[in-house]
């Protein structure tokens, strides 16, 4: 048991940093259990704070503006939600007494591409794809030219969901790949970027695990994910994984796990080659490919986060038919006017739709998931993928 968490006791308040579409199916699985839910972003009107009790917009890379949220509304509970946080203020604030979900260190470590691939890669040996980090766009092609070689991927230390992500075939995209990853470099800080070797993988899996206070770790069955430019499109479980590569993903991320402290759902990403099964990336929190779990069990990762976290019970899941998501995107810039198509994507069999309310749009935005369920991944991700490409956000 963590002695440095309270004991269960509800209703509590949770602070969510971050009020995107994962922090909003985290307050709308808070509200079930009567918790209080304040939610922080950086612009008004973010999904998650349409549902929440109290709402706050700032930079959460402003240590001093999080520590005056926090003295206002005294969470039980800090929960990140995205990557822009200043994590030496989460630090301060749990050694004074306010738990940060799963824990500050894990937050602050899987936070930072280049901290968790050291953890994971010369800290405890595990496979990673070679990497190496450029502080100057010459440095980069240095790097490119006589270590890492091409093609290999650039990208930012910083974030997620493909912002500031490339692959680059050769010398000639390497400024373009530079410019495009140092933009996401936080305020203040020398801009860095991770080059990384290109994997060349059959598949992309999620492995969600949740641990609980006492330690205890549930695995989830394996999602399988498509991506393009980085960002998640769809998502699927259980996915295709042969015993062998199921036991060698659970096992890496047992180890990691022991490394990072705190309860909750971490999210481990995976390449599968064939003939190997290599780690990518790891979210200490809800991920986004988890979305999914809204139709594939009982429980989904965000009532599992809230469990895990409040010392709640967690019983055995219970897992339906087959099950998919698919991305709803944004096409072009502007604020959202409406969303047409809706009733025809509730036509396709078993479909769902979750609008995340986002108030803009641009290319390639995430507005809203579809969810499908099947008698096989194959009919469930055709149903979901059919449905999302029923509705279209239309901008003003």
């Amino acid at each position: 048991m963590d002695t440095h968490l309270p004991e269960p006791s509800l209703p509590t308040t949770i602070l969510l940093l971050g009020a995107g579409e994962l922090g909003r199916e985290l307050a709308i699985a808070s509200h079930n259990l009567g918790i209080r839910v304040v939610a922080v972003d950086r612009y008004e009107r973010a999904p998650a704070m349409q549902v929440a009790h109290e709402s706050e917009v700032l930079s959460l890379l402003d240590g001093a503006a999080l520590r005056r949220v926090v003295e206002r509304f005294r969470p039980s509970y800090i929960i990140p939600e995205m990557e822009a946080i200043r994590t030496e203020t989460l630090e301060e604030l749990e050694s004074e007494g306010i738990p940060v979900a799963p824990s500050a260190e894990a937050t602050t470590l899987t936070l930072n591409r280049e901290a968790i691939r050291r953890v994971v890669a010369e800290e405890m040996g595990i496979r990673t794809p070679a990497f190496a980090v450029a502080e100057s766009a010459e440095e980069l092609r240095v790097l490119c030219d006589e270590t890492v070689g091409y093609p290999c991927m650039v990208k930012s230390l910083w974030t997620s969901s493909g912002r500031g992500q490339s692959m680059v075939t050769g010398p000639a995209r390497l400024e373009q790949a530079w410019v495009f990853a140092a933009e996401e470099t936080r305020p203040g800080v020398t801009p860095r970027v991770l080059v990384e070797e290109f994997i060349d993988f059959r598949g992309e899996v999620t492995l969600l695990a949740v641990r609980e206070r006492d330690g205890k770790i549930t695995f989830l069955q394996p999602i399988g994910h498509r991506q393009e430019f980085g960002a998640y499109r769809e998502s699927w479980m259980p996915a295709a994984m042969d015993a062998a590569e199921l036991e060698a993903a659970t096992a890496m991320s047992r180890r990691i796990l022991g490394r990072l402290p705190g309860p909750g759902v971490f999210g481990f990403e995976f390449y599968l080659t064939g003939t190997e099964v290599i780690f990518s990336e790891l979210s200490a929190r809800p991920h986004d490919t988890g979305l999914v779990t809204l139709c594939s069990q009982d429980l989904s990762q965000f009532e599992l986060h809230l469990r895990a976290l409040l010392g709640l019970p967690i019983p055995p899941l219970r897992y339906r038919t087959p099950a998919a998501s698919a991305v709803i995107l944004a096409r072009s810039d502007g604020d959202v006017s409406r969303y047409e198509g809706v009733e025809r994507a509730f036509q396709v069999e078993t479909a769902q739709v979750r609008l995340f309310g986002k108030p803009t749009g641009y290319p390639m935005r995430r507005m809203g998931v579809a969810l499908a369920n099947g008698s096989s991944v194959e009919e469930a991700r055709a149903r979901a993928l059919e449905a999302a490409g029923r509705v279209d956000v239309r901008l003003g």
